[in-house]
């Protein structure tokens, strides 16, 4: 597991930037945490890493938006399902593990429908030192992630990992 702080929005894109730069076709990334903890803010770093060029925004209504970029991109936001059934309405296992990459927000919503394989990333408010701070936890869980943790461990900066 690697544990990250950041203490504004643009470190928390960073991180997502840097984990972009690692994703390939059929990875899936679940993302955990409150309401304005950043979960949006590394999904466009990720975004960004891909080359797409489009805003990204959180897709709280229309569940996914499909963005296109160096592979297809997928972004989930589960919010308003009510129950874990609702997302085989839309396709969900359709985008799972194909030739894009799938990020979903609010992912403990729908752990049941989860891959197996995943990257499991919990995003914590961390008020510290009068700092809007975020605590970042990022799992690697599965044999497909092997060496993702080494990768991104390679990529940071000293001063910002508690690993």
């Amino acid at each position: 597991m690697i544990e990250i702080k950041t203490f504004d929005p643009d470190e928390t894109v960073k991180i997502g930037r840097k984990l972009g730069g690692l994703l390939k076709k059929g990875d899936v990334v679940c993302l955990a945490g409150d309401l304005g903890s950043g979960k949006t803010s590394l999904t466009k770093g990720i975004a960004a890493a891909l080359g797409i060029k489009e805003h990204v925004t959180s897709p709280t209504f229309t569940i996914v938006n499909e963005y296109k970029g160096k592979v297809p991109f997928y972004h989930f936001d589960v919010y308003r399902i009510s129950h874990p059934e609702e997302m085989y309405e839309i396709g969900f296992e359709e985008y799972i593990g194909g030739s894009g990459i799938t990020v979903i927000e609010w992912a403990d919503l729908i752990r049941e429908l989860l891959p197996c394989e995943r990257i499991w990333i919990d995003i914590r408010k961390d008020c510290l030192e009068e700092r809007d701070g975020r605590s970042i936890s990022i799992r690697f869980i599965g044999d497909r992630y092997k060496g993702y943790e080494r990768q991104l461990k390679g990529t940071e900066k000293h001063e910002n990992t508690c690993s």
